[in-house]
């Protein structure tokens, strides 16, 4: 009888057990043409995946596979500016995202999260305008958007930066906003995840 008991145990446990520890998926997809939203994108990927039991995918918008964005509890999308809005290629993402849910008879974005980050050349290159094209379509989708926090503490539509000739590149200080927004993004898709399964 003890056996019995045992092989039982020893067959259901496992089962409980992964289920709990199903990590959420959070998919960083991004379009970068000089390297800086890439670099960006590479900074918001550390701080997700910093969060215990969260699975990160670092995509190009352009490699991002269909099984990506279904399997995907939360996405963010990067971008640089285009004419004061989100590149081609990313709204071309952003429609993909849309498209892929409702053929895979998902609820489109229902119950996951998103959030945007994007460089512009200049300090007012539209940056605002591009992240909130994304976070608009995203909301469309049903998705629940999530901003980031700034080192003063105040709520913003995301992390940017500027990285024109008059400061170009990627600073610290942008890195490190980049970073935290990964950081809350994983942790509060978690428990969105978590209590909807509830």
């Amino acid at each position: 009888m003890k056996p019995v008991i045992l092989l039982f145990t020893c067959l259901t446990l496992p089962a409980a057990t992964l289920a709990a520890e199903a990590p959420t998926r959070i998919l960083v997809a991004y379009h970068s043409v000089t390297g800086n939203t890439e670099g960006l994108a590479k900074a918001v990927r550390a701080g997700a995946a910093s969060v215990s039991g969260v699975e990160v995918l670092l995509r190009k918008v352009a490699e991002a596979a269909t099984d990506d964005i279904v399997n995907a509890d939360g996405i963010l999308l990067g971008t640089p500016v285009y004419w004061a809005s989100l590149s081609p290629e990313a709204k071309s993402f952003l429609d993909r995202v849309g498209n892929t849910l409702m053929k895979a008879r998902k609820t489109a974005g229902e119950g996951r999260t998103a959030g945007a980050f994007c460089t512009g050349g200049n300090i007012a290159s539209g940056k605002e305008l591009a992240r909130l094209a994304i976070l608009a379509g995203f909301l469309h989708m049903r998705f629940l958007v999530i901003g980031a926090v700034d080192a003063e503490g105040y709520g913003t539509l995301g992390p940017e930066a500027t990285t024109g000739a008059a400061d170009p590149g990627l600073s610290p200080k942008e890195l490190e906003e980049a970073r935290r927004f990964g950081e809350r993004f994983a942790r509060l898709t978690r428990q969105i995840r978590s209590n909807m399964k509830d």
